[in-house]
């Protein structure tokens, strides 16, 4: 590598760094230990350490557990609510809409029977990643759901539930024979069952990726149609930025719905497949 190349690098890695370039960009998207609220001011989160592991809380461990005590709150009022009167009204009208939605338009006809085991999960898992998903767009606020880390663990959880809901059902040893469609040759069994085993952990992959790259998606996108005002460096193209930013904005209220929705239907989907076997 010549000299100019290096020093290419070498400038690109420091704008980066110092904030110039995509820097700012990345800054705004990924995790970190701080959290900014321009210009009032900024809180440096502590860093933790226990036994060499770096378990310091981040930007979006604040958010997670933001989201956490909104649904611990707002549940516990509308069950409550339920204890003065069974007619729902305000707040429990809409959890009430949203839990009928869940059950009557993803579990049962996903799961079939049955469903009412793994119900609590899929309204744990729709809501979480709801209420996540409209926290990162509030003012200052953060998508925890952006981070791969947080989608891969929400996809584990997912993994774990439908394995043990398939073994549960069918038994351990049942369960890995129905992963084998009836009638397949003899000799194709050996492929088929491998690609059945890998096919298993595809499925949670997809999960993790889907809800990760749409929800980082949106975010790019704003920030690079506001970032053209300060690259063009004039304020004719403003109104253009800002209104696409905007278009953009309203539709990333719509793909936080979408997501929690999908996230939650492929769930039970998974689910359905694995306790169903001969379906």
């Amino acid at each position: 590598m010549n000299p100019e190349t290096i020093k290419a690098v070498s400038d690109t890695v420091t704008n980066a760094e110092s904030g110039g370039g995509a820097g700012w960009m990345m800054h705004h998207i990924l995790d970190g230990r701080t959290l900014e609220f321009e210009p009032f001011g900024v809180i440096h989160l502590p860093e933790l350490h226990l036994l060499g592991y770096d378990i310091s809380i981040t930007k979006h461990v604040i958010f997670i557990w933001l989201a956490a005590i909104i649904l611990i709150f707002t549940l516990s009022l509308a069950a409550k609510a339920y204890k003065k009167s069974l007619v729902p009204k305000g707040l429990t009208n809409f959890f009430e809409i949203l839990v009928v939605f869940v059950r009557d338009d993803i579990a049962k006809p996903t799961i079939g029977q049955g469903y009412e085991k793994f119900l609590p999960f899929l309204l744990t898992m729709f809501f979480f990643i709801l209420v996540s998903n409209f926290l990162g767009l509030l003012p200052y606020g953060s998508t925890a759901t952006s981070n791969i880390g947080v989608t891969s663990t929400l996809a584990v959880i997912s993994f774990l539930v439908i394995q043990g809901g398939g073994m549960i059902k069918n038994g351990f040893f049942g369960y890995f024979k129905g992963l084998i469609p009836h009638g397949v040759p003899i000799p194709l069994i050996p492929i088929m069952f491998v690609i059945e085993i890998l096919g298993l952990f595809t499925k949670p992959f997809a999960l993790a990726v889907r809800l990760f790259a749409n929800m980082t998606a949106g975010h790019v996108v704003i920030l690079s149609l506001i970032g053209l005002i300060f690259i063009l460096k004039t304020y004719f193209v403003a109104p253009v930025s800002v209104g696409f930013a905007l278009f953009i904005y309203l539709l990333e209220i719509l793909v936080a719905l979408i997501q929690a929705y999908i996230f939650t239907m492929l769930s039970s989907l998974f689910i359905g497949m694995a306790v169903h076997q001969d379906h």
